[in-house]
């Protein structure tokens, strides 16, 4: 992963969070200098956060700075600090439901903090950046599997609305300001160091506590799990390839993942969509025990299904995720048993 950029620091903005964390560790691994930036916010445990940090700050050549995006000032500094070869953007408020509780969260962070931060990218003339989206951006759309290439125009829930919001003001500043800027629309990532209010981890935690489990949308819901490493896999070779403006062919402007600014939108999932009711057995097998469940209905701003059309990320980097739920769902297990003591 060497680059000739390798003397500027990459930013990680979210570094104590789940994906972040992964990411800036692979990066420092590959000779990186990494500054992690992070608000540390209690949406779930900080005492989780704190221990992916500790994990990082064990590189030399990496710096962390508590600071949140939202906060303007806070953000110019530091950018007029440090001269950023690329950006990888990774903090959000993330989770559809805490959107319904709390809207004004997502507005602040998902939407004035990116702007922040796309302030910071023109001003200092950032080489690249790559941030995430999600594939919750495709709400009510109903043609499986999901292609970039087909309109995200009708999200269903306030978490959804402020990422496909940030791919539209991204592209803004891309096209205005010819600032390099790729979008990666995640499909459920799971993972060691995962997120608490992920099904996976919910679903651990009660299994091992002996406690009942949810089951929404009575265990119809289909799934495109997708492990963490392979997220990062493909954030890496992203992020060392800023994409050009294509032509100026105004007819590309009907395709919603091209541009004629120097920006793309591409998926990064699984491509195998699994049901969450096989995801319970895989989990079940792994723990050596069995799930009590509890049918629920399907819960508001959740889809019914996801599954990622990876066609043309897998053309223009020459990857695609690899790791099946039967490898990640151990590979989790080992983590939190080791974790938490279990």
């Amino acid at each position: 992963m060497a680059s000739m950029h390798n003397d500027k620091p990459v930013l990680v903005t979210g570094a104590a969070g789940f994906i972040g964390f992964h990411l800036a560790r692979r990066l420092l691994k590959g000779g990186r200098r990494v500054v992690g930036v992070d608000n540390l916010n209690e949406y779930y445990d900080p005492a989780l956060k704190q221990a992916r940090l500790q994990q990082l700050s064990s590189h030399a050549e990496f710096e962390f700075l508590k600071l949140d995006l939202v906060d303007k000032g806070a953000t110019a500094e530091l950018f007029r600090r440090f001269q950023f070869a690329e950006v990888a953007h990774l903090a959000a408020q993330a989770g559809v439901r805490y959107s319904l509780e709390n809207p004004h969260a997502y507005v602040e962070s998902n939407v004035a903090g990116l702007v922040n931060l796309l302030e910071g990218c023109r001003a200092s003339q950032v080489r690249h950046l790559v941030f995430a989206s999600t594939s919750s951006v495709y709400g009510a759309n109903v043609k499986l599997p999901f292609s970039e290439h087909e309109p995200a125009d009708h999200p269903i829930s306030l978490y959804a609305a402020t990422k496909r919001a940030g791919e539209l003001i991204a592209h803004s500043y891309s096209y205005l300001y010819g600032l390099p800027v790729t979008a990666l629309r995640f499909f459920t990532v799971y993972g060691p160091w995962g997120r608490p209010d992920m099904a996976l981890f919910i679903f651990t935690k009660a299994m091992l506590e002996e406690r009942p489990i949810d089951v929404f949308s009575h265990g119809e819901a289909w799934r495109d799990f997708t492990y963490v490493d392979d997220i990062v896999e493909g954030f890496v070779r992203v992020l060392e390839r800023p994409p050009q403006p294509q032509s100026t062919n105004l007819a590309l402007l009907s395709d919603p993942a091209a541009s004629t600014a120097p920006f793309r939108i591409y998926n990064i999932g699984q491509q195998r969509p699994v049901s969450v009711m096989h995801l319970i057995e895989v989990l079940e097998r792994a723990l050596g025990r069995r799930a009590e469940k509890r049918f629920l209905p399907l819960q508001p701003g959740d889809v019914p299904a996801t599954h990622a059309d990876v066609s043309s990320f897998e053309a223009d980097f020459g990857f695609r995720p690899q790791i099946p739920l039967e490898e990640g769902v151990p590979r989790f297990v080992a983590w939190y048993r080791s974790f938490y003591g279990v």
